[in-house]
């Protein structure tokens, strides 16, 4: 089994058609079949199921998948380390993130690496959901991604800070005076949700965080993405949550921002399934360093180490609670 062969077949099983995967690859259909062939041999079985119109992955492709993918991609990352390692000009540098955070935080984080390191290409995965970006770096999408503290991490995790979740809501709303708003006092009025909204013990965030303040969460509607939740708010539709910076950073609306009394924070990271050198951690120091990315500054936060029960508690341990999302 070659790493070749691994290559072929996840082009092949992306693609959905050997021929298209041919022309990916820049080889003959003819060659790309002999090698999947061969691969199935080594495994003791068929990996692809050929139709007239693609192909399907059999219950044993399925299981080969996830494993052929990292073993390729964390060749395409060991080769992108040595060069930076090396002091090599040009290269490119995968980072993966949540919707909100690629919004809110790292325009101006990139900004500020295209100026300092023009020969260094970024290239930017977007995530709907925590759990999905998780999954993704697992299998070495990227070479490092900056999002939510995960519940548990075995590689390397850099703290970075702290998000504020807001409230967003008219400009002449009652509330829009005010700092702060006591969750409580909001059992009235309704809501604008976004599928993006974080899962928390099998429940939306807000359906809890609501539930123990005592009421159900009125929906008005439901959005894909949360830029466009801030939108209806700054409307009048509902009152929406955000991270501050995404508020602050991705949109020119005539609305007000309020804070949750007590706030609502989330801690952020950088994290990786391999060591962070070269860019890559020249570029973790950069996210550390900058100071107005509308990111909280850290409270005091122990390195987490392969082992502990996860980083949020190791969080706990030296700092008090945890941030309240996840």
């Amino acid at each position: 089994m070659s790493l070749r062969q691994m290559e072929y077949f996840v082009t092949v099983v992306e693609e959905s058609s050997f021929t298209r995967a041919a022309e990916k690859l820049h080889v003959t259909q003819p060659a790309l079949s002999h090698q999947i062939k061969a691969l199935e041999r080594t495994v003791g079985g068929e990996l692809l199921e050929r139709l007239p119109r693609g192909v399907l992955l059999t219950p044993m492709g399925r299981a080969f998948l996830p494993h052929a993918e990292r073993s390729v991609r964390s060749a395409v990352q060991a080769r992108r380390a040595a060069r930076a390692a090396a002091g090599a000009e040009g290269g490119e540098l995968h980072i993966a993130t949540v919707h909100s955070v690629a919004v809110g935080i790292l325009p101006e984080v990139f900004a500020h690496w295209r100026r300092a390191h023009p020969g260094v290409r970024l290239v930017l995965h977007e995530y709907a959901a925590t759990d999905v970006l998780e999954d993704q770096v697992e299998r070495g999408v990227a070479d490092l991604a900056l999002g939510p503290v995960p519940e548990r991490w075995s590689g390397p995790l850099v703290p970075v800070g702290e998000e504020e979740i807001v409230l967003v809501v008219p400009s002449d709303d009652p509330l829009a005076g005010r700092p702060s708003v006591g969750l409580h006092e909001l059992a009235d009025r309704p809501w604008v949700r976004c599928a993006m909204e974080p899962v928390i013990d099998g429940r939306p965030f807000l359906d809890g965080v609501c539930g123990a303040a005592g009421f159900e969460p009125r929906t008005a509607v439901w959005t894909e993405h949360t830029s466009t939740a801030i939108r209806m708010a700054a409307a009048g539709v509902g009152i929406s949550t955000a991270p501050s910076h995404t508020v602050r950073g991705a949109l020119g609306e005539d609305c007000a921002v309020l804070s949750v009394d007590p706030p609502w924070l989330r801690a952020l990271a950088v994290f990786s399934r391999v060591p962070l050198t070269g860019a890559a951690a020249v570029f973790t120091e950069l996210i550390t360093a900058l100071p107005d990315t509308g990111v909280r500054p850290l409270r005091p936060f122990r390195p987490f180490r392969p082992g502990d029960p996860s980083p949020e508690r190791a969080y706990a341990d030296c700092a008090g609670p945890p941030a309240v999302v996840r």
